[in-house]
Protein backbone atom coordinates (compact mmCIF):
# COMPACT_ATOMS: atom_id res chain seq x y z
CA UNK A 1 0.00 0.00 0.00
CA UNK A 2 1.41 3.34 -1.01
CA UNK A 3 2.03 5.93 1.69
CA UNK A 4 2.16 9.66 1.32
CA UNK A 5 4.97 11.59 3.01
CA UNK A 6 3.73 14.59 4.87
CA UNK A 7 5.57 17.86 4.59
CA UNK A 8 7.57 18.86 7.64
CA UNK A 9 5.76 22.18 7.85
CA UNK A 10 2.48 20.43 8.72
CA UNK A 11 3.71 18.31 11.62
CA UNK A 12 4.58 18.97 15.21
CA UNK A 13 2.97 20.64 18.18
CA UNK A 14 2.60 23.51 18.82
CA UNK A 15 2.30 24.60 15.19
CA UNK A 16 4.84 27.10 13.88
CA UNK A 17 7.18 26.41 16.81
CA UNK A 18 10.91 26.17 16.31
CA UNK A 19 12.85 23.43 18.04
CA UNK A 20 16.33 24.23 19.38
CA UNK A 21 19.14 22.06 18.04
CA UNK A 22 21.50 21.46 20.93
CA UNK A 23 23.90 19.52 18.74
CA UNK A 24 24.00 22.36 16.22
CA UNK A 25 24.99 24.79 18.98
CA UNK A 26 27.94 22.62 19.94
CA UNK A 27 29.06 21.60 16.48
CA UNK A 28 28.46 24.87 14.67
CA UNK A 29 26.56 23.03 11.93
CA UNK A 30 22.95 22.79 10.91
CA UNK A 31 22.61 19.08 11.73
CA UNK A 32 22.96 16.95 14.81
CA UNK A 33 26.05 14.80 15.20
CA UNK A 34 25.23 11.28 14.06
CA UNK A 35 27.56 9.58 16.51
CA UNK A 36 26.84 10.84 20.02
CA UNK A 37 29.09 9.83 22.91
CA UNK A 38 28.20 10.39 26.56
CA UNK A 39 30.76 10.01 29.34
CA UNK A 40 29.61 8.04 32.37
CA UNK A 41 31.49 8.19 35.67
CA UNK A 42 31.37 5.66 38.52
CA UNK A 43 28.65 6.07 41.13
CA UNK A 44 31.41 6.09 43.75
CA UNK A 45 32.69 9.39 42.31
CA UNK A 46 29.68 11.21 43.71
CA UNK A 47 28.95 12.33 47.25
CA UNK A 48 25.41 12.43 48.63
CA UNK A 49 24.32 14.65 51.49
CA UNK A 50 20.90 15.66 52.83
CA UNK A 51 18.87 18.85 53.15
CA UNK A 52 15.41 19.94 54.25
CA UNK A 53 12.45 17.95 52.89
CA UNK A 54 11.03 18.97 49.52
CA UNK A 55 7.27 18.62 49.39
CA UNK A 56 4.94 18.49 46.40
CA UNK A 57 2.71 21.48 45.70
CA UNK A 58 -0.39 19.33 45.97
CA UNK A 59 -1.41 17.17 48.95
CA UNK A 60 -3.09 14.52 46.79
CA UNK A 61 -3.51 13.33 43.21
CA UNK A 62 -7.05 14.78 42.89
CA UNK A 63 -5.77 18.13 44.20
CA UNK A 64 -3.00 18.07 41.62
CA UNK A 65 -5.39 17.65 38.72
CA UNK A 66 -7.76 20.24 40.14
CA UNK A 67 -4.91 22.78 40.23
CA UNK A 68 -3.92 21.76 36.69
CA UNK A 69 -7.49 22.35 35.53
CA UNK A 70 -7.61 25.79 37.16
CA UNK A 71 -4.23 26.82 35.73
CA UNK A 72 -5.15 25.53 32.28
CA UNK A 73 -8.10 27.93 32.19
CA UNK A 74 -5.72 30.81 33.03
CA UNK A 75 -2.41 30.08 31.30
CA UNK A 76 -3.04 27.05 29.08
CA UNK A 77 -0.98 23.87 28.79
CA UNK A 78 1.41 23.03 31.60
CA UNK A 79 5.08 22.65 30.62
CA UNK A 80 7.27 20.29 32.62
CA UNK A 81 10.89 19.19 32.35
CA UNK A 82 12.75 16.26 33.85
CA UNK A 83 16.43 15.32 33.94
CA UNK A 84 18.05 11.98 33.18
CA UNK A 85 21.28 11.72 35.18
CA UNK A 86 23.50 8.75 34.33
CA UNK A 87 26.31 7.03 36.20
CA UNK A 88 27.82 3.58 35.84
CA UNK A 89 28.39 0.72 38.23
CA UNK A 90 30.06 -2.59 37.34
CA UNK A 91 30.26 -1.35 33.73
CA UNK A 92 26.49 -0.88 33.41
CA UNK A 93 24.59 2.41 32.95
CA UNK A 94 22.40 3.45 35.88
CA UNK A 95 19.80 6.24 36.09
CA UNK A 96 19.58 8.35 39.24
CA UNK A 97 15.99 8.35 40.51
CA UNK A 98 14.27 10.02 43.43
CA UNK A 99 12.41 7.47 45.55
CA UNK A 100 9.52 8.47 47.79
CA UNK A 101 8.27 5.73 50.10
CA UNK A 102 8.78 2.17 48.91
CA UNK A 103 7.20 2.12 45.46
CA UNK A 104 7.18 5.64 43.95
CA UNK A 105 10.05 6.76 41.71
CA UNK A 106 10.49 9.98 39.75
CA UNK A 107 13.09 11.81 37.70
CA UNK A 108 14.41 15.12 39.06
CA UNK A 109 12.51 18.06 37.60
CA UNK A 110 9.11 19.66 37.72
CA UNK A 111 6.89 22.42 36.36
CA UNK A 112 8.20 25.43 34.46
CA UNK A 113 7.06 28.93 35.32
CA UNK A 114 5.02 30.86 32.77
CA UNK A 115 7.22 31.66 29.73
CA UNK A 116 10.32 30.29 31.52
CA UNK A 117 13.05 28.94 29.23
CA UNK A 118 13.03 25.15 29.44
CA UNK A 119 16.80 24.73 29.82
CA UNK A 120 17.16 27.47 32.44
CA UNK A 121 14.06 26.15 34.16
CA UNK A 122 15.52 22.64 34.34
CA UNK A 123 18.73 24.00 35.84
CA UNK A 124 16.66 25.87 38.45
CA UNK A 125 14.69 22.74 39.32
CA UNK A 126 17.81 20.59 39.55
CA UNK A 127 19.38 23.10 41.91
CA UNK A 128 16.24 23.20 44.05
CA UNK A 129 16.06 19.39 44.15
CA UNK A 130 19.67 18.21 44.30
CA UNK A 131 21.77 21.39 44.53
CA UNK A 132 24.47 21.51 47.17
CA UNK A 133 24.02 23.64 50.30
CA UNK A 134 27.56 24.94 50.87
CA UNK A 135 27.17 28.03 48.69
CA UNK A 136 29.17 26.71 45.73
CA UNK A 137 27.38 26.95 42.40
CA UNK A 138 26.46 23.66 40.78
CA UNK A 139 26.96 23.47 37.01
CA UNK A 140 24.36 21.50 35.06
CA UNK A 141 25.26 20.60 31.47
CA UNK A 142 22.07 19.96 29.49
CA UNK A 143 23.14 17.60 26.72
CA UNK A 144 20.09 16.75 24.60
CA UNK A 145 16.34 16.20 24.47
CA UNK A 146 15.57 12.49 24.69
CA UNK A 147 11.79 12.45 24.94
CA UNK A 148 8.49 14.30 24.64
CA UNK A 149 5.44 13.12 26.57
CA UNK A 150 1.91 14.49 26.47
CA UNK A 151 -0.98 14.41 28.92
CA UNK A 152 -4.19 14.63 26.83
CA UNK A 153 -6.60 15.05 29.76
CA UNK A 154 -6.66 15.99 33.43
CA UNK A 155 -5.83 12.39 34.28
CA UNK A 156 -2.70 10.33 35.03
CA UNK A 157 -2.10 8.73 31.57
CA UNK A 158 0.69 10.27 29.46
CA UNK A 159 1.77 9.28 25.94
CA UNK A 160 4.84 9.78 23.71
CA UNK A 161 2.53 11.32 21.07
CA UNK A 162 -0.61 13.44 20.91
CA UNK A 163 -3.71 11.29 20.33
CA UNK A 164 -5.42 12.23 17.07
CA UNK A 165 -8.61 13.41 18.75
CA UNK A 166 -6.80 15.77 21.15
CA UNK A 167 -6.43 19.39 20.04
CA UNK A 168 -5.42 20.89 23.38
CA UNK A 169 -3.07 18.71 25.45
CA UNK A 170 -3.08 19.54 29.13
CA UNK A 171 0.63 19.00 29.75
CA UNK A 172 3.83 18.71 27.70
CA UNK A 173 6.75 17.04 29.47
CA UNK A 174 10.28 17.07 28.02
CA UNK A 175 13.05 14.74 29.14
CA UNK A 176 16.63 16.00 28.93
CA UNK A 177 19.87 14.08 29.19
CA UNK A 178 22.22 15.86 31.60
CA UNK A 179 25.97 15.28 31.33
CA UNK A 180 27.36 14.88 34.83
CA UNK A 181 30.85 16.01 35.67
CA UNK A 182 33.57 13.69 36.90
CA UNK A 183 32.71 14.43 40.53
CA UNK A 184 29.79 16.16 42.23
CA UNK A 185 28.06 16.64 45.56
CA UNK A 186 24.30 16.15 45.62
CA UNK A 187 22.12 17.28 48.52
CA UNK A 188 19.04 15.04 48.65
CA UNK A 189 15.82 16.19 50.39
CA UNK A 190 15.31 14.20 53.60
CA UNK A 191 11.95 12.82 52.49
CA UNK A 192 13.50 11.25 49.38
CA UNK A 193 16.15 8.67 48.61
CA UNK A 194 18.39 9.01 45.58
CA UNK A 195 18.80 5.56 44.05
CA UNK A 196 20.73 4.31 41.03
CA UNK A 197 18.61 1.98 38.90
CA UNK A 198 20.32 -0.08 36.15
CA UNK A 199 18.86 0.16 32.66
CA UNK A 200 18.17 -3.57 32.55
CA UNK A 201 15.90 -3.20 35.60
CA UNK A 202 13.95 -0.36 34.01
CA UNK A 203 13.52 -2.04 30.62
CA UNK A 204 9.95 -3.20 30.00
CA UNK A 205 9.11 -2.62 33.67
CA UNK A 206 6.30 -0.08 33.55
CA UNK A 207 4.58 -1.86 36.42
CA UNK A 208 7.45 -0.96 38.73
CA UNK A 209 8.55 2.41 37.34
CA UNK A 210 5.75 3.73 35.13
CA UNK A 211 5.75 4.15 31.33
CA UNK A 212 8.16 7.11 31.15
CA UNK A 213 11.01 5.78 33.28
CA UNK A 214 10.66 2.25 31.88
CA UNK A 215 11.07 3.65 28.35
CA UNK A 216 14.47 5.22 29.11
CA UNK A 217 16.53 2.24 27.83
CA UNK A 218 14.94 2.67 24.38
CA UNK A 219 15.38 6.46 24.48
CA UNK A 220 19.05 6.18 25.44
CA UNK A 221 20.09 3.39 23.06
CA UNK A 222 21.07 5.87 20.33
CA UNK A 223 23.99 7.12 22.47
CA UNK A 224 27.42 5.57 22.82
CA UNK A 225 28.49 5.39 26.47
CA UNK A 226 32.11 5.79 27.48
CA UNK A 227 32.87 4.43 30.93
CA UNK A 228 35.43 6.67 32.56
Amino acid sequence: MATQKRGSSTTGWPKNSTQPSYGAKRNGTGSMALNRTISLYPLTNYTFGTKDPLFEKDPSVPARFQRMREEFDKIGMRRSVEAVLLVHEHGLPHVLLLQLGTTFFKLPGGELNTEEDEVEGLKRLLTETLGRQDGLKQEWVIEDIIGNWWRPNFEPPQYPYIPSHITKPKEHKKLFLVQLGEKALFAVPKNYKLVAAPLFELYDNSQGYGPIISSLPQSLCRFNFTYM
